[in-house]
């Protein structure tokens, strides 16, 4: 790739969403809850719910604390506990925006694992196709992504500052590499 950065527009992540909305319904996993990894997973998780339309619960995970330090492992800085009656033997789709080095998923996974849901599937809009520094755990059947790309930092919306000018390094990039 070209570019230093990749950069994705919220177009971009509306149809990535509705084509793994698409997959879901075509496969025979039927998610009872939907579990978003904050920050980056809300937004796909509020599109998905568009299409399959099932609770949300969010969950924050950090590697970061407040004095933006970071730490060896994910930490759990908002989660789920008051609700994990509900989890118990169900189907859970847990979403986030990147599998990157893997930590954070694999992290959320096994503490999900603990409330005893019949399955977890895990979503994801962009898989970076490097070494992962965890693997699921073997209850992980069913993986998602709507992407894979190359180990390459990814621009997403929500991190904008200029809303317009990152949807048009977008187009710019698009046109560069197609």
């Amino acid at each position: 790739m070209k570019n230093e950065k990749f950069y994705v527009s919220y177009n971009t992540v509306h149809k990535l969403v509705k084509g793994l909305a698409q997959k879901i319904m075509k496969s025979d996993f039927d998610p009872d809850v939907i579990v978003a990894i904050g920050s980056g997973g809300f937004i796909p998780a509020r599109i998905i719910k568009t299409f399959i339309n099932r609770p949300i619960y969010a969950v924050g995970i950090s590697y970061y604390g407040v004095d933006k330090k970071h730490k060896t492992h994910p930490t759990k800085i908002q989660w789920i506990d008051e609700v994990q009656e509900q989890l118990k033997g169900k189907k859970v789709l847990l979403i986030d925006e990147v599998d990157d080095t893997r930590a954070t998923l694999g992290y959320c996974v096994r503490e999900l694992l603990k409330y005893n849901p019949e399955e977890i599937a895990v979503l994801v809009l962009h898989n970076k196709l490097k070494e992962k520094d965890a693997n699921f755990p073997v209850e992980i059947k069913r993986y998602f992504p709507a992407l894979e790309i190359e180990d390459i930092w990814i621009k997403y919306p929500w991190d904008a500052e200029d809303i317009e000018d990152h949807t048009n390094r977008e187009k710019a990039m698009l046109l560069n590499n197609g």
